[in-house]
């Protein structure tokens, strides 16, 4: 009994240590968020003087309105044109068999192990040749090939989880590729569907090395990672300002998983069981 209830206790220490771990950044960067002396370098554990002027300059002067308006149309553009295209592409080689299918797969497998940094300067030609520096469709072309491989791989599974049958009953009652694709299909693989579009979403509003490659002269279509750096001086850092905007910019990305953790929760254990 008292070795049952060491471990109870030393567990329960251990469990509030790694909260305490994990969850201390984000408190403080709440408490220098809401300190008025934070962006003069002397923020504490608890707010000395409790202000919401750090969320007005940022959202004003700080011009973060603008950037969360980009940000936005990059995150809800590449998750929507990733995740329509890597569902079709998941049907193409999940249920069909064609010439490299195979080679195919390994491209894609092989395209997710190669470092985000060595495609930096050939995704900048690219999008250089097209004509898309500075603007935020190149930015969206990118980030989208980057979410495919991902999303292509991982949907893959679950499209080849559904049973054929299923398919050729729809079929043999009359419904069409189309019908049997939304009334069957689709409602199986979308847990997959949306922790693919996590990842997409994720990508698209939180990455920094290629939106300032892409972006870097046109400050207008600046996303919130980028104009984050405003607030960081060569000599001086406005701690109070990079707090506020960092806790404007995880606000999205919560509300995003609120909404889908229910499906999100499902998708990532599909498959681990048979039946």
């Amino acid at each position: 009994m008292k070795r049952s209830i060491g471990g109870k206790i030393g567990k329960g220490v251990l469990v509030a240590l790694l909260l305490v771990f994990t969850l201390f950044p984000v408190y403080w960067m709440l408490s220098s968020a809401f300190d008025k002396r934070a962006s003069s370098g002397g923020q504490s554990l608890i707010p000395q003087e409790f202000t919401l002027d750090n969320f007005a300059y940022v959202l004003t002067k700080g011009g973060f309105d603008v950037f969360l308006r980009n940000s936005l149309i990059v995150a809800v553009a590449v998750v929507v044109i990733s995740a329509v295209l890597a569902l079709l592409a998941s049907v193409a080689v999940a249920r069909f068999n064609f010439k490299f299918r195979t080679a195919m797969l390994f491209m894609i497998l092989s395209v997710q192990m190669v470092p985000l940094e060595a495609l930096v300067i050939p995704l900048f030609v690219q999008v250089r040749d097209l004509g898309l520096l500075n603007q935020l469709l190149g930015l969206i072309v990118v980030y989208v090939a980057l979410s495919l491989p991902f999303g292509i791989w991982m949907l893959r599974g679950f499209v080849a989880a559904v049973p054929v049958e299923l398919e050729e009953a729809a079929y043999l009652d009359g419904a069409s590729w189309w019908r049997m694709f939304r009334s069957v299909l689709f409602p199986l693989v979308m847990p997959g569907l949306v922790a693919t579009s996590v990842f997409a979403f994720i990508t698209a509003w939180n990455e920094f090395i290629f939106a300032m490659t892409l972006l870097g002269g046109a400050s207008d279509n600046y996303t919130v990672a980028i104009g984050l750096k405003q607030f960081f001086g060569e000599h001086t850092n406005e701690w109070g300002y990079v707090m506020a905007a960092s806790t404007i910019i995880t606000i999205p990305v919560m509300i995003f998983f609120v909404l889908v953790q229910r499906r999100l929760s499902s998708g990532l254990v599909a498959g681990a069981v048979k039946g």
